[in-house]
């Protein structure tokens, strides 16, 4: 399998793209992550809500508990404490879901803006790199093979510009036809120099 051309203009554009590829990957993945503990940092006040609210309502409970012991009126001033207990679980609670909320935006907004970058490298560079890396593969076999030249030959009579074709020979189709050695050798050249990889 072929990852990189053999001539060098071709291969040297291949790897700097390649290093481009993965320092954009790398710096969007990196974005990205700075933007979800940066939006992480709101759910602070959700914290701080929940460990108030927590400590307040264990306050008020044990505050409670020692109330209930006063003999005969006990149960009576326990209640509001038990309901005052309560809200404090229910601030706690909106701290615990206000940091949750914050979670799942901070998650969103990282996958959100992974989205075009990696989209762009999805379905932009790769499948341009895999069709190259097997075209450049089969040429390369072909090369090598009996009859190659020739499959060589034919394909860049139907893929060429008429110009560089008529450089060959002015008739190079008349040329192809009657097997001529030295058109069918640089028809094959031309294929194979497109791809960036040199002859035999």
């Amino acid at each position: 399998m072929k990852i990189y051309a053999d001539r060098f203009p071709t291969a040297l554009r291949q790897l700097l793209t390649d290093l481009l590829v993965v320092a954009w990957v790398y710096a969007a993945v990196r974005f990205a992550l700075w933007l979800h503990d940066l939006v992480e940092k709101l759910a602070v006040p959700g914290q701080k809500l929940e460990g108030a609210g927590t400590g307040l309502a264990g306050n008020l409970a044990d505050a409670g508990g020692k109330v209930g012991r006063v003999p005969i009126v006990g149960d009576e001033l326990t209640a509001p404490f038990q309901k005052a207990a309560t809200a404090a679980q229910s601030v706690a609670e909106a701290g615990r879901e206000q940091q949750h909320l914050v979670g799942r935006l901070a998650l969103a907004l990282a996958i959100a803006v992974l989205i075009f970058p990696i989209g762009l490298v999805l379905f932009g560079w790769l499948p341009l790199r895999v069709r190259w890396i097997r075209r450049a593969s089969a040429a390369a076999s072909l090369r090598s093979a009996p009859a190659g030249r020739d499959l060589l030959a034919l394909r860049a009579l139907a893929s060429q510009p008429l110009r560089r074709l008529t450089r060959i020979d002015p008739d190079v189709t008349a040329a192809w036809r009657r097997g001529d050695d030295a058109a069918l050798d640089a028809l094959a050249a031309l294929e194979l120099r497109r791809l960036g990889l040199r002859g035999r």
